[in-house]
């Protein structure tokens, strides 16, 4: 009998040197794998062909293997996960042939996202923009990776909301997070994953009213993107190292089902 789903309590280790508390959250077992496993795929934690076993996750999270399923054809949904017959699960890892054909399909697209959002978008909507760049840039000042990623990653997504087109937003959401896990982890002193220099030069010929400059610095952006692609093949990678540090369970040895 598998597991009923439960809400769980996972434990993030507290700053070194503490001396006790942790900082605790709380939710599904399915949503905190799911928010667990797409961070760590974004962030670069878990590289491109590691094996998502299931029994393993079903310890992890202490739950039944059908949950863990679910969220595997979510992350599967949204291109970051590959399920293969006989096989099981694995972080994508896109050929270099399909990452230069969605860089190729991501220029076309993006070309016309701004032509469309030059054209509709708001001043309102323009300050966001900016906030999100400005908060890009600070993340990176801080040294917060994750949410740098994160951030970088979003500036796309925010202006194909701003087009209003649903099937474009999913269509871009998918070519970017597959793009993403394919950015190099270490970049060359002076580079970015994603720039937000280069995000400011959009926004900054947005705000001016220059669409045809806005797409010139679009098209450079990502074609940088493009060259900071790093495929990876990583065998025998062990997930408790990133996902099962997070997580206290109240029975020590649970059982996948």
């Amino acid at each position: 009998m598998n597991k009923p789903d439960k809400q769980m309590r996972s434990a993030t280790p507290a700053a070194a040197g503490a001396d006790a508390g942790v900082a605790v959250r709380t939710g599904s077992a399915e949503d905190l794998m799911y928010q667990d496993v797409y961070d760590a795929i974004m962030e670069h934690r878990l590289p491109p062909r590691t094996k998502l076993t299931e029994q393993v996750l079903c310890q992890i999270y202490d739950t039944a293997r059908h949950t863990v399923r679910k969220v595997l054809m979510r992350l599967s949904a949204e291109g970051l996960v590959e399920l293969e017959a006989n096989r099981g699960a694995f972080i994508a890892s896109p050929s270099s042939s399909e990452a230069k054909d969605m860089f190729e399909l991501r220029q076309i697209i993006e070309h016309a996202t701004l032509a469309r959002v030059a054209r509709d978008a708001t001043p309102r909507q323009l300050a966001a923009l900016r906030k999100m760049v400005t908060e890009e840039r600070g993340a990176h000042a801080a040294g917060d990776r994750p949410r740098w990623i994160r951030l970088s990653a979003q500036f796309h997504l925010e202006l194909a909301l701003l087009t209003g087109n649903a099937l474009l937003v999913d269509t871009l959401r998918r070519l970017v997070s597959r793009t993403t896990l394919l950015i190099a982890t270490v970049e060359a002193p002076g580079q970015n994953a994603c720039s937000f220099d280069e995000h400011d030069d959009v926004l900054k010929a947005l705000e001016s009213g220059d669409v045809a400059l806005a797409q010139q610095h679009m098209a450079h952006h990502l074609h940088n993107c493009e060259e900071r692609v790093q495929p990876e093949d990583v065998e025998n990678f062990d997930l408790r190292s990133v996902l099962g540090a997070n997580h206290v369970h109240p029975r020590t040895s649970p059982k996948a089902r």
